[in-house]
């Protein structure tokens, strides 16, 4: 590895106005990318963790990339989703390489539900309706496609819905993959993954595989860290949500009735006759479906339900644990039938080994829970999860992943992400991963906010709480959307919002065929934001897009496409969840104010992240929209605001329309103005 000082030359070689970037594409200089990368490289050199807040607009991509291939040594890159890991595996390390000369190795590693299993391919036919038409088409599509891919990665497929339900038939999970007894093991496409990434000098992999492979010492990622001396994690905002799902335990009612069809499939193909497979996977269903029918009880079809006592709240406990037990002496019986034919296949010796973690997670979960960590109920549609997670990461990333001793100290780590908090120290990313004593650095945005963007809040919508909210909202929505001919997203922070919204646009706006609606879950995510980039070009009508969770980051829509964003209200997380609720009252166990101290930053994150979907270019102009007067009344507001980019503040009604009619082109005109099917809200 070079010195510090040859580092630090070459960085500003690279991002010079007339630099190795500025030859390779068009390319600006940006201070705040110099400082980060310049920052990065000195972590590099010496060991220790970085935590960077790098506003939009900076580059980070290039700014923590450029010194870590520069510096020789060996590093490991982690984003949050497998769309971001493609697109830096795919496009930005490629393009980079080429541009500074460097001959080195690159791998993908995702998780196994990302790759094509062929000992499942092979026992699909079994699983799959043979009176379903459209289900054997796309398995024989499959079954094509493998014949030809090298990496196996079902990302190749872009036909292939991510919701479809063929894909657990054809990918493996820890639980059900055969390891080294499977007849495939040396096809293995995720094997194949874990080798090439052991022998790469760049890996890049998502923070879901690092936890998950974390929690269970699996080969993979657990395997690689200790290999490489930088390790990278882009979009770290995401870190400690994604973490807890994994350190903690779940059992889930469909992870139960995966289990009963493979065992059912395996046991009529190569044991038939030997054991009544019907009765010991008829068994396991019924238990499994009275324990989600007992949780149904509650009412709830969506919902998390705490339990903080010996059931989930508002169960009896006596049938809780009726019902629990029968799931547990359920997969007893079905272990005592594997064990009597485990030696006739490893499908077998598999299928008993599950059966034992399922049945020893049930009587975990009917022991006492642990005091550091939150139970709860997860409750949505046909499927139930029991839940237990401890309530931050900050532990296990102090032991498991920085790890202790003169090897760990002379590592480098850096977390990187637009948004990590609303204080000079980044407390509310550093405290829940651990990283306290780290060294921290802020970046802002290049582009001119005042300029670029307005925010308004309108003082004429009901406060969140009414129940008129929601209807109003829309109905705000319509008139701006009418006034900007598309061009809009919705954010909402509830799904029951999510579907009032775009119930009421789609009402509003059937009958004239100006626009069209696009609401969160009618298609695919990836088809859904084809055809809202798409816009009104080519002949068609503007686009809403009205959505949610996922939509609130990780969206880039420059130029014209995304020029109004409404935010319907104020993104605090929700009090009654239990796991806000735990964090809550472990902030008011350590002497701290809940609100000021945890619900107040998780809202300034998350706002800033929905903030962020409207500017990502220079050129780009636009108008966010807050429909929440708290953000203006309230005193906690100004915090909020603050966390926001320096935006120009929109007072009047008048000033607004102002701002729409202003994005529209010179050739454009509003569509007509058509009643609302909610109360109106413009003149």
């Amino acid at each position: 590895m070079p010195g510090a000082t040859a580092l630090r030359s070459r960085i500003e070689e690279v991002f010079a106005a007339d630099g190795v970037l500025s030859r390779a594409a068009p390319y600006t200089p940006r201070q705040g990318q110099l400082d980060m990368a310049t920052a990065i490289g000195e972590t590099i050199t010496t060991g220790g963790v970085l935590v960077v807040e790098a506003g939009t607009g900076v580059g980070k991509t290039f700014a923590y990339l450029v010194p870590a291939l520069l510096s020789g040594e060996r590093v490991l890159l982690s984003t949050a989703t497998k769309t971001l890991q493609d697109q830096l595996f795919g496009r930005d390390l490629p393009g980079l390489l080429q541009a500074l000369g460097l001959p080195l190795r690159t791998a993908l590693l995702k998780g196994r539900a990302s790759y094509l299993c062929l000992h499942r391919m092979e026992r699909a036919r079994w699983d799959v309706d043979l009176g379903d038409r459209a289900a054997l088409l796309a398995l024989a599509s499959v079954e094509q496609w493998s014949r030809t891919t090298h990496s196996g990665d079902l990302a190749e497929l872009p036909d292939l819905d991510e919701r479809s339900p063929l894909i657990p038939l054809v990918t493996s999970t820890r639980d059900n993959c055969l390891g080294a007894q499977c007849p495939q093991f040396r096809n293995c496409h995720v094997n194949l993954a874990r080798r090439e990434a052991l022998a790469a000098d760049v890996v890049v992999v998502n923070h879901h595989l690092v936890f998950a492979d974390l929690a269970v010492r699996e080969s993979g990622v657990a395997e690689l860290l200790p290999t490489v001396r930088i390790a990278i994690f882009d979009e770290a905002h995401q870190l400690n949500e994604i973490g807890v799902q994994f350190l903690g335990l779940q059992l889930g009612t469909g992870q139960l009735l995966d289990f009963a069809r493979d065992t059912l499939a395996a046991g009529l193909q190569q044991a038939r006759g030997l054991v009544d497979w019907q009765h010991v996977v008829a068994r396991l269903e019924h238990a499994t479906r009275e324990l989600r029918l007992l949780a149904g009880q509650r009412g709830a079809n969506t919902a998390r339900i705490n339990w903080t006592g010996a059931a989930p709240d508002g169960l009896p406990e006596a049938e809780w644990r009726d019902a629990l037990q029968s799931v547990c002496d359920s997969l007893r019986h079905a272990a005592e039938a594997l064990a009597m034919v485990s030696e006739l296949s490893p499908d077998f010796v598999r299928l008993h080994e599950r059966a034992l973690v399922w049945m020893e997670r049930s009587q975990g979960f009917l022991a006492a829970g642990d005091a550091g960590a939150v139970r709860w109920l997860d409750v949505g549609g046909a499927q139930l999860r029991l839940m237990a997670s401890p309530l931050d990461i900050a532990d296990a990333v102090q032991a498991r992943l920085l790890g202790t001793g003169e090897a760990a100290a002379a590592k480098s780590w850096v977390f990187t992400s637009a948004t990590l908090g609303d204080d000079a120290q980044l407390r509310w990313f550093t405290e829940s991963c651990g990283l306290v004593g780290a060294r921290t650095l802020r970046v802002d945005s290049p582009f001119d906010y005042a300029t670029q963007a307005a925010l308004y809040v309108p003082d004429d919508i009901a406060r969140p709480a009414d129940p008129g909210h929601s209807a109003q909202v829309a109905a705000f929505a319509a008139q701006a959307v009418q006034r900007l001919r598309g061009r809009t997203m919705v954010l909402t922070t509830t799904l029951r919002a999510l579907r009032t919204i775009g119930d009421a646009l789609k009402s509003h706006f059937e009958a004239s065929g100006g626009i069209e609606v696009l609401v969160q879950g009618q298609w695919p995510k990836r088809r859904l934001m084809a055809r809202f980039r798409q816009g009104n070009a080519d002949g068609q009508p503007g686009c809403v897009l009205v959505a949610s969770a996922s939509f609130w980051e990780g969206v880039d829509i420059p130029g014209d496409a995304l020029q109004l964003v409404i935010i319907d209200k104020l993104p605090f997380p929700p009090p009654n969840d239990p796991l806000v609720e735990a964090r809550a009252q472990r902030a008011e166990s350590q002497g701290k104010k809940p609100f000021m101290d945890y619900f107040v930053p998780e809202a300034a994150v998350a706002l800033k992240q929905g903030a962020g979907r409207l500017i990502r270019r220079e050129s780009d102009r636009g108008v966010l929209v807050v429909c929440d007067t708290r953000l203006t009344k309230m005193g906690y507001g100004r915090r909020l605001r603050a966390a926001l980019p320096p935006m120009k503040l929109l007072t009047t009604q008048a000033e607004f329309q102002q701002s729409l009619d202003a994005l529209r082109g010179p050739d454009e005109e509003a569509l007509p103005t058509r009643p609302s099917t909610t109360a109106a809200l413009w003149p």
